[in-house]
C-alpha cells in the first residue's frame, strides 16, 4: 500500500498526509458534475449538428404540411363559397314553401378551422379548437330551431302542401331545358322572359298532375304556350302544363296527385316534343326546379339545377 507524506518546515520532519472524508466527497461531487455538464453539452453539439431518423422523418412530414396549407385553405375557401350558393336556393325553396329560412345543413362552412392555423402556438390549439366547438354548439342550436318552425308550419291546420311531385314519370336530369329567367327564343333569337322549366319528352308520354287540385283552365290554342291545362291547389298555389298533345280533364274536375291531364305534345310556338311546367302562387312566378327535390335522387337533383341554370335557349 502506497503512503504519501509531507515537508513539515515548521517542525523540520516528514509527516503522513492525511485525507478527509469530506474533501473526498467534494471531490467525487464535483466529478460528477463536471461529467453530467459534459455529457450535456455534448448532446447538445451532436443534436445540432446531427439529427436521428425519426427526427428526419419527422421534419419532412412537418415542411410536407406546411406546404400543403395554403391549397387546403384555398380548397377550403372554394367549398365555403359553393355551400353558400347551395344555402341561398336553399332559402329560396323554403321560403317558398314553409315561409321560412333553410335550416343551415352545413355549420362548419362558417367555422374556418383552417383559417390561420398554422400560427397558433400548441399550446393554444386546446383554447382554439374550445372557441371552435363553441361555435358548432350554437349554430347546431339556431339548426334545431329552424327545424323547429317548419315542423310547426307544416303541422299547422291551414298549411297546404305545395306542388311537390314530378309531373313525367322517370325523369332525368338529361331531360332538363332551361327553367325560369331571361332565355334565348328558338324562333326569334332574342332573350325573352321564360316562366316555366322545360321538361324533354317523347311526344305522347303521359303528363301527371303534380299535387291534389282542381283544374282552374284547360285551354285548346295553336299558338303561345297551346294546349295547356291550369291546376289551382289551394293557398294561392297553380301550375300548369303546356304544349300538351292531348288533354283528358275538363274544367272544374277535382284531381289528385298523379292523375294523368294529358301527353307531351308541339302545339303552340314548341321547338320540339317537351312539357313547359310552370309553378305559380299568387300569381308570382316560382322556379319549379326548386318543388322537383322530393321526386328525385340529391345526385339528380344537384344536376337538374345545373341544367336548368346552364341552359340558355328555351323550347318555345
Amino acid at each position: 500500500m502506497k503512503r504519501e507524506y509531507a515537508y513539515d518546515k515548521e517542525n523540520m520532519r516528514f509527516r503522513k498526509v492525511t485525507t478527509s472524508v469530506w474533501k473526498v466527497v467534494r471531490k467525487f461531487l464535483l466529478f460528477i458534475l463536471v461529467t453530467m455538464s459534459m455529457a450535456v453539452l455534448y448532446y447538445v453539439l451532436f443534436a445540432l449538428v446531427f439529427s436521428s431518423e425519426t427526427e428526419k422523418r419527422l421534419k419532412m412530414e412537418n415542411d410536407l404540411y406546411r406546404q400543403e396549407i395554403p391549397e387546403l385553405e384555398r380548397k377550403e375557401r372554394l367549398l365555403a363559397d359553393v355551400v353558400e350558393g347551395l344555402q341561398a336556393r336553399d332559402n329560396r325553396i323554403y321560403e317558398e314553401i314553409f315561409h321560412t329560412s333553410a335550416p343551415d345543413m352545413n355549420p362548419m362552412s362558417a367555422v374556418n378551422f383552417l383559417e390561420g392555423l398554422d400560427s397558433i402556438p400548441d399550446d393554444n390549439i386546446v383554447s382554439y379548437a374550445e372557441k371552435k366547438l363553441a361555435h358548432l354548439e350554437r349554430s347546431a342550436s339556431n339548426v334545431d330551431e329552424n327545424f323547429r318552425r317548419v315542423f310547426e308550419a307544416v303541422q299547422n291546420q291551414d298549411f297546404i302542401m305545395p306542388p311537390m311531385t314530378n309531373p313525367l314519370n322517370d325523369f332525368t336530369f338529361a331531360q332538363t331545358g332551361a327553367s325560369v329567367g331571361d332565355k334565348i327564343n328558338p324562333f326569334y333569337k332574342v332573350s325573352i322572359r321564360h316562366n316555366g322549366l322545360d321538361m324533354l319528352a317523347h311526344s305522347g308520354e303521359p303528363v301527371y298532375a303534380a299535387a291534389d287540385g282542381v283544374v282552374k283552365e284547360v285551354v285548346r290554342s295553336r299558338k303561345g304556350l297551346g294546349n295547356q291545362v291550369v291546376i289551382d291547389h289551394g293557398n294561392g298555389y297553380h301550375t300548369r302544363y303546356a304544349h300538351l298533345a292531348d288533354m283528358e280533364v275538363v274544367r272544374g274536375r277535382v284531381v289528385k296527385k298523379g292523375t294523368r291531364l294529358g301527353y307531351v305534345g308541339v302545339s303552340g310556338n314548341s321547338f320540339a316534343p317537351h312539357l313547359h311546367y310552370e309553378v305559380l302562387r299568387d300569381t308570382v312566378v316560382l322556379d319549379p326546379v326548386n318543388h322537383l327535390f322530393a321526386s328525385v335522387t340529391p345526385e339528380d337533383y344537384m344536376n337538374i339545377l345545373i341544367m336548368s341554370v346552364s341552359t340558355g335557349q328555351s323550347m318555345d
